[in-house]
């Protein structure tokens, strides 16, 4: 299976990349800011950081861990469980310093844990959009309170496509039903191109709505911290 965009960031930091990792839309092509996206270290005691770590609690699971940002520091603090889908970027993290480190789907978490395993969880990188639709999304916030405690909390994010710049954002698409859009794109590194990912993009109101009906209901979401563009997080927290 292809995986142009894990290899891309695990070459990156063992220092032998010797080209960029390309981010497409159809013939559109940029390169991909992979230092400032993926390496520069997460702060949890500055004010972006302390909202998020505020929030969660001990066993930690970091769904899409891309290449251990946060579980690197997490881990100092609680027990961290880093799931991520390509193993280039398991390898990643296990080279930078990640205790726990395992390939794994994020949306079929009931075949990878128990009950109950995590006190809480955290899915950074907008991948909920993955989910691909409202009951996609439904779906995988039941999946997350199986595997999760009765109290246990979740911080996610997303991108609001009722923001005035969500249109900006690279591979947007449209959609007429309100708070719902689409973003496509694709990854290329060297001579290998990853398939297209569509990313449904979730309005706060939307994630509420899919949340009805799970354990889980919207605690707090946080637009400051993301910079004050179509970029939000969301604080979950069981019912």
């Amino acid at each position: 299976m292809a995986d142009a965009f894990g290899r891309a960031l695990r070459d990156h930091n063992r220092g032998d990349r010797t080209e960029p990792l390309y981010q497409g839309d159809g013939e559109a092509v940029r390169e991909h800011p992979i230092e400032a996206f993926y390496f520069t270290e997460f702060d949890p005691d500055d004010e972006a950081g302390s909202w998020l770590a505020s929030r969660l609690k001990c066993p930690l699971v970091d769904l899409g861990a891309g290449a251990g940002r946060h579980a690197l520091r997490f881990q100092e603090r609680f027990e961290t469980v880093a799931v991520e889908a390509s193993p280039a970027l398991v390898e990643t993290m296990r080279d930078r310093g990640v205790a726990d480190a395992r390939e794994g789907d994020m949306f079929a978490l009931r075949e990878s844990f128990e009950r109950d395993r995590f006190a809480s969880a955290l899915a950074i990188g907008t991948q909920i959009g993955l989910a691909g639709s409202m009951r996609g999304l439904s779906a995988f916030l039941s999946d997350l309170a199986f595997v999760t405690t009765p109290d246990a909390t979740a911080v996610v994010d997303c991108y609001d496509p009722e923001h005035s710049e969500a249109a900006d954002l690279f591979g947007y698409r449209a959609d007429p039903t309100p708070g719902l859009a689409h973003r496509l794109m694709w990854f290329r590194y060297d001579g290998e191109t990853d398939p297209t990912l569509h990313f449904r993009l979730f309005s706060p109101d939307r994630l509420r709505e899919a949340a009805v009906g799970t354990d889980w209901v919207v605690d707090a979401v946080d637009r400051e911290g993301s910079g004050n563009g179509p970029h939000y997080r969301a604080a979950l927290r069981k019912r």
